[in-house]
């Protein structure tokens, strides 16, 4: 007897037949009986047959192109009765010549074809018990690999966040039942700053964990060789794409967070944009490239923002996003922009919070489809103590503590191009025009601006192509504040030489030089801040009554 399984199975012959009792056998010695085995293709023809029509078959009668049968022949047997089980043939019990040389009777064939009826069944649940064997095995195999997997990558995530006065970071990961290759990573730079990585291995179980090792280790000697997210980026990818298991990548944001500044850089290898929560508002912190792996030429684009006090960003993968509702509606980005403009602005926790409408969206009983990584960087509201010098000559510079408040109108970058000084005035001005200053202190404002921007380019950029000019607009209960900042390795524009009309007669000065003395009469107070490679200047206008804020130019 034999069994089919799969695409192919056994045949098992009972040897030379067994004769049916009879007085002329009664007294003769038992018959030896031998078994042999074919290979048995469900797609013979004779199977076909058998399974179109299922009953005995006498193999010289039928008359079939079917390499099995012309395997029979060759072997003597003459008899075949198909094994039916559910309706289909599972089997075949194959008879050949009985020693006696006597045909099979009437009876004999009766006994066959009742035997092969009766061991169906049997021969079924034989099949069932082994494939549940198998399966039971490959359940094991793959639930020790993503033991594995899952221990590679606990092991690889921070067990501690670090600590930065001012700032909270938090993290949540929930790693799905089949386990993905979510991971993040901080990293602690040789100048102070935070690295911050958060990537996604498009992949699962054991090879998933493996390339997510790989990537952590390729990105952290890379960030503490290189000084920008970008260009980590390229180099990580570099490195990475020579040894990529085909149809794998890693999606991958890297941050950079100077935690004295708020300034963060960030670079994008097709990760989820972060987002961030402003006081009043909800922005996505844009810009976007290859995943890493794929292209080895690939490039990644450097952007920077300022994250002021209260202000909290939020990095996650794509598990969060793709999750599904108790409706089976898939949470996307939109709705998770809407739980985080829900959040309190005087409240601390956004990582609770996002959690809780997550959970409440997708039930308490939710089972993740993939990993679900989030991480939060929140800054503190804190007060922020400003020296700066009051508009005017030097003699009369005084030193004015303020605690404010601030929150950011408006950023961002610039090429030093000639005429862009002009970009910059209309552009800070159009973000304060909703607050009512008067024209003529917005005019002021708006000269300081231009002239500010036009020294950055001019003294502190010097026209260079590699390097630009960054503004930020932003505004408390009391003030207006422009920080205009340039890349000039630290030189204070401030502190150029006085202006004297002899000495530029004389040629002993550049007939410009007049720019920081009117930047003085146009606000109410001005202030230089040197942080390594960067200078800014920044313009102070109060709301109402300070300074002197009425007089005339």
């Amino acid at each position: 007897m034999a069994w089919m399984r799969n695409h192919r199975s056994r045949l098992l012959r009972l040897g030379r037949g067994r004769p049916k009792p009879s007085a002329s056998l009664v007294d003769a010695p038992p018959p030896a009986t031998a078994f042999t085995t074919l290979s048995l293709d469900i797609a013979d023809a004779l199977v076909v047959h058998l399974q179109e029509f299922p009953g005995m078959v006498e193999v010289g009668k039928l008359d079939l192109e079917s390499p099995l049968m012309s395997e029979m022949r060759a072997r003597g047997i003459e008899l075949v009765v198909p094994m039916v089980s559910q309706g289909s043939v599972i089997g075949l019990l194959a008879l050949g010549p009985r020693r006696s040389r006597q045909p099979y009777s009437a009876g004999d064939r009766a006994f066959v074809t009742s035997l092969a009826a009766q061991a169906a069944p049997a021969i079924r649940v034989g099949q069932m018990v082994r494939q549940q064997q198998v399966e039971a095995q490959e359940r094991e195999r793959i639930e020790q690999e993503l033991r594995v997997a899952q221990l590679v990558q606990q092991t690889l995530l921070p067990q501690a966040l670090p600590e930065l006065p001012g700032w909270h970071l938090a993290t949540v990961y929930r790693p799905a039942r089949v386990i993905g290759g979510d991971f993040y990573d901080f990293i602690m730079l040789n100048d102070g700053r935070l690295g911050i990585i958060i990537a996604d291995v498009t992949s699962k179980g054991v090879p998933a964990a493996l390339v997510m090792a790989t990537t952590r280790s390729v990105l952290r000697t890379a960030a503490m060789l290189l000084d920008s997210p970008g260009r980590t980026l390229i180099r990580a990818n570099e490195l990475l794409c020579p040894d990529m298991p085909p149809n794998m990548f890693v999606t991958c944001l890297y941050a950079i967070l100077d935690p004295a500044t708020g300034r963060l850089s960030y670079a994008n290898a097709g990760h989820p944009l972060p987002l961030r929560r402003r006081v009043g508002g909800l922005d996505e912190l844009r810009v976007t490239g290859l995943p890493l792996g794929l292209m080895p030429d690939a490039r990644y684009e450097d952007r920077e923002t300022t994250v002021a006090p209260g202000e909290t960003v939020l990095f996650y993968s794509d598990g969060l996003i793709e999750a599904h509702d108790r409706e089976q509606a898939m949470l996307g980005v939109p709705r998770l922009q809407q739980i985080m403009t829900s959040y309190p602005e005087d409240s601390s926790g956004m990582i609770e919070h996002v959690i809780n409408n997550f959970m409440r969206l997708t039930g308490t009983d939710w089972e993740a489809e993939d990993d679900v990584t989030i991480v939060t960087l929140q800054r503190a509201v804190t007060s922020s103590r400003l020296t700066v010098s009051v508009r005017g000559s030097d003699e009369r510079a005084s030193e004015v503590a303020e605690e404010e408040e601030w929150r950011t109108l408006d950023e961002w970058s610039m090429a030093n191009e000639p005429g862009n000084e002009r970009l910059a005035m209309e552009r800070a001005t159009a973000a304060l025009r909703p607050f009512g200053l008067s024209s003529q202190r917005i005019e002021r404002l708006r000269t300081a601006i231009a002239e500010a921007t036009l020294n950055a380019m001019e003294h502190g950029n010097q026209y260079r192509a590699d390097s630009h000019v960054r503004l930020e607009v932003r505004m408390s209960k009391r003030a207006v504040m422009v920080n205009i900042s340039d890349q000039g390795g630290g030189a204070d524009i401030m502190n150029l030489e006085s202006p004297s009309i002899e000495a530029k007669l004389m040629s002993r000065q550049s007939p410009r030089g007049w720019g920081m003395l009117l930047i003085k009469q146009m606000v109410d107070e001005v202030s230089s801040i040197n942080e390594g490679s960067r200078h800014t200047v920044q313009l102070v206008l109060h709301l109402e009554g300070a300074c002197n804020a009425d007089q005339p130019a």
